[in-house]
């Protein structure tokens, strides 16, 4: 199992309330890296709002994740970074694959390019963005991903879409991955899924699940290749999960009531210790180890965490050590040593 960190670029991110800057990023990307994280993962918004909470409506700053990569791709040296995920009716998938690819060779092939249909209403109207029905966004996501499949092997391309027409367009310089991976984020549905199976190496899906309603979801991903005869052993899984991790049953109690009373208006009040628990990557190390192993089991092989109640936040820093200590480390040397 690889792990992701999801990487604070909000303006709640940090503890205390500290603004965001990428300074700051960049001392939590290297911090990642040296806690053996895997993968760092930044979203896609003109901005954020509590107003999904029933709290203050007013716009929180976001930082936008393929310039805060090229740079963060310049401070790290080993970790893989990636969107999660990029709004596809946002930028042209043109512009969206020569980014790309400059970002890779940048990073020396450490890219990972997550792609969804978008769902903030909100910033599409105060951006000049057509919101539009779920379907013609998820007809602006496919064109997004046929067209990163024609151009990201960097060979030329020709292609007709609805709205998009490539003429012997080649990606110079390509991508340095022979195969940039690509991965559809989204909650799963039957259109989602069947995208990301003919499109894309995977999907991901965030914050809160159970393994088996994560693994239903992805056997029908699995019969979505088989129906258009693609092989589902390639087709990848990843998911993202809140986390909480207590060194005992009481400390995890005390952090979870810790985090239940941060949520913005009161969004949490009728969480117990139970209900969150159960669809989320949290208690003590060794349960959640126990559930690491049962999301491994139904071929899950990435966990992108995000320590806290909100996603992309780090109000407590020691929960970020604390796992990287009791989860990431002690799996790495029970797998050495077997």
């Amino acid at each position: 199992m690889r792990f992701g960190l999801s990487l604070p670029h909000y303006g709640f991110s940090l503890a205390d309330g500290a603004p965001i800057t990428f300074d700051a990023m960049a001392v939590w990307a290297r911090r990642a890296e040296d806690l053996g994280f895997d993968s760092l993962w930044i979203s896609d918004h003109f901005f954020y709002s509590f107003a999904r909470y029933g709290a203050d409506p007013a716009p929180i700053a976001a930082v936008e994740p393929l310039t805060a990569i090229a740079g963060l791709a310049a401070v790290t040296a080993r970790i893989r970074l990636g969107t999660l995920v990029l709004g596809a009716p946002f930028r042209h998938p043109s512009i969206v694959a020569k980014m790309a690819a400059t970002i890779d060779g940048i990073s020396g092939g450490r890219l990972d390019l997550g792609v969804g249909a978008g769902w903030f209403e909100e910033e599409f109207s105060a951006f000049g963005y057509p919101y539009g029905s779920t379907g013609e966004r998820f007809d602006s996501l496919e064109e997004t991903l046929q067209v990163l499949q024609a151009l990201l092997p960097g060979e030329p391309a020709t292609m007709q879409g609805s709205t998009i027409s490539l003429r012997d367009a080649r990606l110079v310089p390509a991508p340095v991955q022979r195969r940039l991976p690509v991965w559809v984020g989204g909650k799963g549905g039957p259109r989602l899924l069947q995208l990301a199976a003919r499109y894309a190496d995977g999907w991901n899906s965030v914050w809160r699940w159970t393994p088996e309603a994560y693994g239903a979801r992805a056997a029908y991903a699995r019969e979505a290749c088989d129906r258009i005869g693609r092989d589902p052993s390639t087709f990848r899984l990843s998911v993202g999960l809140y986390s909480l991790t207590g060194d005992s049953d009481e400390s995890f109690r005390q952090v979870f009531e810790r985090g239940r009373a941060s949520m913005p208006g009161g969004a949490m009040r009728d969480e117990t210790e139970a209900s969150w628990r159960a669809d989320t990557l949290s208690g003590t190390p060794q349960q959640i180890i126990e559930r690491v192993e049962a999301f491994e089991a139904i071929g899950v092989e990435e966990i992108v965490v995000a320590p806290w109640v909100l996603p992309f936040t780090v109000h407590e820093p020691d929960q970020v050590d604390l796992f990287a200590r009791s989860v990431i480390a002690r799996l790495g040397a029970a797998r050495a040593s077997a």
